[in-house]
């Protein structure tokens, strides 16, 4: 038998517990009032009651619990009461003493245990009722009370007149009486609902309404109960199955952790029982309903049998009894899924072969009035055939279903119904009669349905599948236009060899002078592939044949296949051309094939444009053209998973550069397992940047870690360089300056190799100049001249690449047709500017003005993260040259722009600066001159402090222990420690690094 597993953890309800809270607070200062709490089965409403007792008793209050019991006709009087009253006499509460005798006797007529002398009348319920008030009174002297009454849809006529009677009585009584009921249980003829109308006049009367968690609370709920965050899958699963009602989740899980078991014997029979109260034609109607979802008035009459009177009696019983409801459309449904579920269960085999049969052919009849059913319809007929069972009906309607959701774009709907078609291929006679196509054109159809869903790894699979189908001597065509899409599905899985290696296989299957859809199609993905690689020359040379052969195969009426080739190739002409300097070029290719697209629809081929246009505009420094034209472009994709996903991805990215931290954390993705690939390589690389720039370096390194060996199997540089660059700025910034290097040197060996992406190139060589700046600092600080001249050297080697990028650099820096690849524009010139002030930085000749044109130029482009940046390093020269007004002004208008940002790590090197140079910044106060209060950001002492001090000026361990009234010992331990905390080998590295950051200045008197 399944175990009940409750969270402890109390999940939302927030606002409803303060309102009781504030409710009972009121009480307690005389304002007595009564509050329901009202929802369906299993909505929670104990649970509130619950965390309210336990609050109030906390708080000092007393709570009486009682529960109303379902007895039926033999309902028993006062029970509640009884219930919250026996303890008390069991316990001899002095109140009960209190009493006066009438009164106690009138309450001993109802309460077994008070020892009363007997009366020869029966005692009136209003002498009953005014000796139950005079005792909560009682009680409610002594500390405020608090009454619960539980599941009042089942209390008696005597404690439904005893709630009217305080609503009409209560006055100064220090009480509040809580009492809950199930609002699906009230059916028109329930006896509760004239009480609940009658007190929800009264002003002080509470009705506080629960409804079903939030997909975030049931989360929380599940994360109470597992000890962990749940998985995706199981909170989609559980929140389908239970609609967010706690108890029906805890039920389900308790029957399997996989939230895929059966309800609890208890728990089925239970609302079965609800569905059995019912006349036997409601119950009739109930199993026709529980068929399908959601039925309209029209379907019902024609399958049900019934006739129109008898349908509206059975309907509006069913309603009035809470288990069904009217949707929004007028159709009618179940209230709660598990209630359906539970009465589908119950029907026998025959019937549901019979009613789903049923309601197959009269939906079918109503497609007869038109030629293209929609979707949702079509999808409704290829359901009920799949349930009753007809496998060639479902096959033949599964097909035709799948047709009308490609028609809305609605793929991953499609991908479902194609692959119910492709289950039933086997099992019916004539499947290529039943389909309207062979089994290797429905199994291309699924992969490309697959496709739009992003499902890339199943869309390769039903591709093989196909191809095993297909005679490659026999049909080189039909081969080659599978070859095709199965080398953009290994691309889309970061296999890029392997994609151009299954590209050329399909090639050789052509004459090398074909005029073909297919050749085009194959040259067009050929193209695309150098392009990503950014073997640009080549992807001109392949895309520049790929559009004439697709030109000149689209013939007079153009045919839909070359039209796409076409795209394609436009598509990676206008990424190689503006990579190889041609941006006006390139971007009037993209905006061709956005155009074209708009005339002849090919949505695949329209969102790459939008988003490679994007990117291109981003590249350039157009961010907020590129933010509004992917915003564009996700409006046109609609039902195309991968394609949403990656703009989504854009979105968040550009708006990662524009400083909008917190907008683009709330439009990133969530974690989906439908990620693979190069959209899982994006979806990590997005948060690792957000990560990186608020300086949570743990979620950093995750993420980055997450993609070591999806990134090294890439070849594409987008990914590389990036992918390098993010793991040397985490390394950089951990301390960890070999790997660092290593990040930088892996990435430009990967990315020079066989490629002329220039900016890419750049862009990392900028971070490792960064990476060389801290290591140059590093070595002036120890004093070792070795490790300087390597940076150095390194350096320079770095800087001459972004020169190059930059068109700023000497021709005579690497070789002439590196030289050749130059692709300058705004945003390469303030990589540049950076670089440089970095470059200077690890010569050992940091200058302020190298780091404000830096800041300037990313200005200039709106991009404030590495404008903010330059102006803390900017402080940093200032501050070593002296200048600490400039270098105050200059960390104010960083430390401003980081707290927009919300880049934690970068406040706390301001705060850092400012704390070691003694800067004021904005109306702060001067920090106080005693060293025990300045902060100090390696975490020195004041008394190291001024050991520091005397280190610095050459002092030995005996004249520090002179000049500081000390042992020569105990300063010697001193000494031990700060070269500790310095992270220095000797005395003259502590001193090197005292004098860098200003640590010398102590205005303790030595």
């Amino acid at each position: 038998m399944a175990t009940r597993m409750t969270s402890a953890r109390f999940v939302g309800r927030s606002g409803q517990l303060a309102e009781l809270e504030a409710a009972l607070a009121d009480a307690a200062e005389g304002r007595s009032s009564l509050a329901f709490i009202a929802g369906e089965s299993g909505v929670g409403k104990s649970r509130l009651a619950d965390e309210l007792v336990r609050r109030a008793r906390a708080g000092g209050a007393r709570a009486l619990w009682g529960d109303c019991v379902e007895l039926g006709d033999g309902e028993l009087p006062y029970a509640p009461l009884l219930g919250a009253l026996r303890q008390l006499v069991r316990n001899g509460d002095p109140a009960l003493d209190a009493l006066a005798p009438p009164l106690r006797a009138d309450l001993g007529a109802i309460l077994p245990g008070l020892q009363v002398a007997a009366g020869e009348e029966p005692v009136a319920q209003s002498r009953v009722f005014e000796a139950l008030l005079e005792l909560l009174d009682a009680l409610g002297t002594v500390a405020p009370l608090l009454l619960v009454i539980d599941d009042i849809h089942w209390a008696d006529s005597s404690t439904r007149a005893f709630l009217s009677f305080l609503a009409r009585t209560l006055c100064r009584e220090r009480l509040l009486v809580v009492a809950g009921y199930r609002s699906d249980e009230l059916h028109r003829r329930h006896p509760l609902r004239p009480l609940l109308a009658e007190l929800s006049r009264d002003p002080t009367t509470r009705i506080v309404e629960l409804e079903p968690f939030t997909r975030e609370e049931m989360a929380e709920q599940l994360e109470g109960i597992l000890a962990a965050p749940p998985q995706l899958e199981l909170l989609d699963r559980l929140y389908a199955r239970s609609e967010g009602n706690p108890l029906f989740t805890e039920e389900l899980l308790a029957v399997g952790l996989d939230g895929r078991g059966s309800l609890p014997p208890t728990l089925r029979d239970a609302l079965m029982l609800r569905v059995e109260r019912l006349p036997e034609a409601s119950q009739e109607l109930m199993r026709w309903l529980a068929c399908e979802a959601a039925v309209d008035h029209e379907l019902l009459a024609e399958v049900c049998g019934l006739e129109a009177t008898d349908l509206r009696y059975a309907l509006r019983e069913a309603v009035s009894s809470h288990i069904v409801v009217t949707a929004d459309d007028g159709r009618y449904c179940y209230r709660h899924a598990l209630l359906r579920e539970v009465v589908y269960d119950d029907l026998l085999p025959g019937e549901r072969t019979e009613m789903h049969g049923a309601m197959a052919r009269a939906l079918e009849r109503r497609t007869t009035t038109t030629d293209s059913p929609g979707a949702h319809l079509a999808a409704r007929i290829a359901h009920h055939w799949l349930a009753a069972g007809d496998q060639p009906a479902a096959l033949s309607a599964c097909v035709r279903a799948a047709v009308a959701a490609e028609r809305v774009n609605a793929y991953i709907e499609a991908s479902s119904l194609l692959e119910r078609a492709l289950g039933l291929w086997e099992r019916v006679e004539e499947p290529e009669r039943l389909a309207g196509c062979e089994h290797w054109e429905l199994l291309a159809r699924a992969a490309n349905a697959a496709d739009m869903a992003g499902e890339v790894l199943r869309q390769e699979a039903l591709l093989r599948r196909a191809l095993e189908l297909v005679d490659e001597e026999r049909e080189p065509r039909r081969a080659a236009t599978l070859l095709e899409r199965l080398a953009r599905a290994q691309w889309n899985a970061n296999r890029g060899p392997e994609s151009v290696a299954t590209i050329d296989r399909a090639l050789a299957l052509l004459p090398p002078d074909e005029q073909t859809v297919e050749r085009a199609a194959l040259l067009a993905a050929k193209s695309r592939s150098r392009m990503l690689q950014a073997r640009l020359r080549e992807a001109v040379e392949v895309g520049r044949e790929a559009l004439a052969v697709a030109r000149a195969a689209k013939g007079a009426r153009p045919d839909p296949r070359a039209v796409a080739a076409e795209m394609r190739a436009l598509n990676a002409l206008g990424v190689s051309l503006d990579g190889l300097g041609e941006h006006e070029a390139g971007a009037a290719a993209l905006r061709e094939s956005i155009e074209a697209t708009t005339e002849v629809g090919l949505p695949d081929e329209r969102a790459t444009a939008f988003i490679n246009l994007a990117d291109l505009l981003n590249r350039s420094g157009r961010t907020r053209d590129a933010l509004a034209l992917a915003r564009e472009g996700l409006g046109e994709v609609r039902g195309m998973t991968r394609a949403s996903d990656w703009l989504w991805l854009c979105i968040s990215e550009y708006l990662y550069e524009t400083g909008d931290w917190d907008e683009a954390e709330r439009v990133m993705p969530p974690a989906s397992r439908r990620y693979v690939g190069t959209t899982l390589l994006l979806w990590h690389m997005t948060r690792a940047a957000l990560s990186l720039g608020r300086g949570d370096l743990v979620e950093a390194r995750a993420d980055l870690d997450a993609l070591v060996r999806p990134g090294r199997a890439s070849t594409e540089p987008q990914f590389v360089g990036v992918y390098g660059s993010q793991r040397a700025e985490l390394e950089r910034r951990s301390g960890d300056l070999r790997a660092a290097r290593a990040a930088i040197d892996e990435g430009l060996d990967r990315i020079e190799f066989c490629t002329e992406d220039v900016a890419r190139i750049a862009e990392l060589a900028a971070v490792g100049v960064r990476v060389e700046g801290d290591a140059g600092q590093l070595a002036r600080d120890r004093q070792d001249t070795d490790a300087e001249r390597v940076a150095r050297e390194r350096a320079l080697a770095l800087i001459a690449r972004v020169r190059l990028a930059s068109h700023a650099g000497d021709d005579a820096v690497g070789d002439a047709e590196l030289a050749d690849r130059r692709a300058g524009g705004p945003v390469q010139r303030a990589e540049l500017a950076s670089a440089e002030a970095e470059y200077a930085r690890a010569c050992g000749e940091d200058d302020p003005a190298l780091w404000e044109a830096a800041a300037a130029a990313w200005d200039g482009l709106g991009r404030p993260y590495p404008a903010n940046y330059a102006r803390w390093r900017a402080a940093e020269a200032f501050a070593a040259e002296r200048d600490r007004d400039d270098a105050a002004g200059a960390a104010a208008t960083a430390r401003k722009g980081a707290r927009r940002l919300g880049s934690g790590w970068l406040l706390e090197e301001i705060g850092s600066l400012a704390a070691r140079a003694r800067l004021r910044l904005e109306d702060e106060p001067t920090p106080e001159p005693e060293p025990v209060e300045e902060p100090d950001p390696f975490g020195l002492t004041a008394r190291e402090r001024e050991v520091l001090a005397l280190v610095a000026a050459g002092a030995t361990n005996r004249e520090i222990g002179s000049r500081l009234h000390m042992a020569e010992k105990t300063a010697s331990v001193h000494v031990s420690r700060i070269l500790a905390k310095l992270d220095v080998r000797s005395r003259t590295e502590a001193a090197a690094v005292a004098h860098r950051h200003g640590l010398t200045e102590t205005r303790t008197p030595v």
